[in-house]
């Protein structure tokens, strides 16, 4: 088990230099300077180049690329412009608004999902599996930049049930969490309807319905168990999506999280904070995926890892 989960951390090392790369690339290509977002339109030219040299930012790119890989080694991600406090603890700060968001959305995708595609599953080409498979194509064809503002509009401007924004009690996380779990909810659904029925056609069914078994007990205790693998699956990568999706939900809910962080230093052209925010992402959707690893051999006996 040890030498597994050190290897699997060793083979996302390339995968994380190279975002870590390709984000530094983008922060530095993207017009505007930082300098000049700090200062003001007012400011002199021996001010900007005063800051500018404060910032490190009069060095080479090369040199800065340097600097920043042997800075992350150490666990140092430099100081944030706009923040001028360390990046990791301002990264830090906002991780776990985001945490709470997307396990949040994940409990909403699970709610919604897996019950939809048993059912769907259970009543094959019936009623309801025609209705649940037109929620589905609705969830998925409504992006969550659209739907946000519609339950805003309903939930709280018309009916005035829930607030509008900002991060609170539960009351506060209902709709962000609606809105980021359902689309992967709709996705969910299809894929416990396919990997279900596809247990449900099954031998081993077959025998559990000819011993006696109800139809949930064979649903729940044998098809739904055995399909769980490819449903974790989903989960796994889903729960890594919505970490690295909440910037939009996040701006929209004012949600004080890592992804509206993401979009306040770009606005800002804080590098550091930039590059910060996604390498935090870019390392938790790597654990997420090796937790999700980790947990197919509970889930399945049958799964060694090797």
């Amino acid at each position: 088990m040890t030498r597994y989960i050190s290897l699997r951390l060793a083979y996302s090392l390339p995968a994380t230099w190279l975002i870590v790369t390709m984000v530094f690339a983008l922060a530095h290509i993207i017009p505007g300077d930082p300098v000049q977002q700090m200062l003001g339109e007012g400011a002199t030219l021996s001010d900007q180049v005063e800051l500018r040299h404060a910032l490190g930012l009069d060095r080479p790119v090369p040199v800065q690329y340097g600097d920043y890989l042997a800075g992350v080694a150490r666990g140092n991600l430099g100081e944030s412009f706009r923040f001028q406090q360390p990046v990791l603890h301002v990264v830090l700060e906002h991780y776990p608004a985001t945490l709470e968001l997307a396990l949040a959305a994940l409990i909403v995708c699970c709610a919604i999902g897996i019950p939809a595609g048993m059912v769907a599953a259970q009543r094959r080409a019936t009623a309801a599996d025609h209705a649940i498979g037109f929620f589905t194509l609705l969830g998925l064809s409504v992006p969550n930049f659209a739907l946000g503002p519609l339950l805003i509009l309903i939930f709280s401007v018309l009916i005035g049930w829930l607030p509008v924004s900002g991060r609170g009690g539960i009351s506060h996380l209902i709709l962000p969490a609606i809105t980021l779990g359902a689309a992967l909810a709709a996705i969910l659904t299809r894929m416990v309807r396919t990997s279900v029925l596809e247990q449900l056609s099954s031998d081993y069914v077959r025998t559990a319905r000819a011993k006696g078994l109800s139809e949930s007990a064979v649903l729940v205790r044998h098809a739904f168990r055995n399909a769980l693998i490819p449903i974790l699956t989903i989960l796994g990568l889903q729960f890594g999506t919505l970490l690295a999706g909440t910037i939009v939900t996040e701006t929209i809910f004012s949600w004080p999280g890592i992804g509206r962080l993401a979009v306040q230093a770009i606005e800002a052209r804080d590098y550091p904070l930039l590059q910060g925010c996604i390498l935090v992402i870019a390392i938790s959707y790597v654990l997420v995926n090796l937790l999700t690893d980790l947990v197919y051999a509970f889930a399945d006996p049958r799964v060694r890892l090797q």
